[in-house]
């Protein structure tokens, strides 16, 4: 009985944070590791997307100040909230691999996702899934 317990435990669960975060610096290796180890619901797909949205926001912000001052240390120095010291260098990364024309067309590609998996939350995991794998792959 220890056995199957041992086997159907996930070595570990990693928080939706961390999964958006590899997906915006486009850890494509990492992302999958996540996904397969990580065992949502159909009611996290909602949680996943806000929090998604949420991190796209910021960086959106973040990388409209880079391109006005050209300086990734100011821009991360400057940021409303504090960014913590702990998510600069991540935040570094999804700055340089994302402009505001692209975030923006991430956001609305979000909210478009948020309306279908509303409509067809039995199915979110896989949506979810899929548009998160589809992201760090472009």
């Amino acid at each position: 009985m220890n056995d199957l317990i041992k086997l159907t435990n996930l070595n570990e669960d990693y928080s939706v944070s961390e999964i958006i975060d590899n997906c915006l610096v486009k850890n494509k290796k990492k992302l999958i590791y996540m996904l397969n180890e990580n065992n949502f619901s159909n009611e996290d797909g909602i949680l996943i997307i806000r929090t998604f949205l949420n991190k796209s926001k910021k960086i959106l912000a973040l990388s409209k100040e880079y391109e006005n001052n050209k300086s990734i240390d100011i821009t991360i120095s400057s940021a409303r909230p504090p960014i913590f010291w702990k998510d600069k260098e991540i935040i570094k990364e999804q700055i340089y691999k994302w402009t505001p024309k692209k975030i923006k067309n991430l956001i609305f590609k979000l909210n478009e996702l948020e309306l279908l998996i509303k409509k067809n939350i039995t199915n979110s995991k896989n949506l979810v899934t899929d548009f998160l794998l589809e992201q760090v792959s472009t």
